[in-house]
């Protein structure tokens, strides 16, 4: 009987061993979850932020390249005219 309680009691404190691993395995994950969760919560940021994120430069990208086809359409109508005035002064 003494056997018994001798391998219950080093089973105990294996049991122990290993639960002292789980827990600091845990602690582990939990740390890099941490890690991992405060990261995609500056990629957020930088992809939201309404003054200086990825849709604040898009739209200011979109609003440059509709201000810049306008000024394009109006230098090449008047670069038009002024050919077709240029041709018209000289032929006639």
């Amino acid at each position: 009987m003494p056997d018994t309680e001798t391998e219950i009691k080093i089973d105990i404190v294996e049991l122990n061993g290993k639960i002292d691993r789980m827990s600091d395995n845990l602690e582990s994950v939990k740390l890099r979850l941490e890690e991992i969760a405060d990261g995609i919560n500056k990629v957020k940021i930088s992809i939201y932020d309404p003054d200086e994120g990825l849709y604040a430069r898009l739209r200011q990208l979109e609003q440059w390249q509709t201000q810049t086809s306008k000024v394009l359409w109006v230098v090449t109508t008047s670069i038009i005219g002024l050919a077709t005035a240029t041709i018209w002064k000289h032929f006639f």
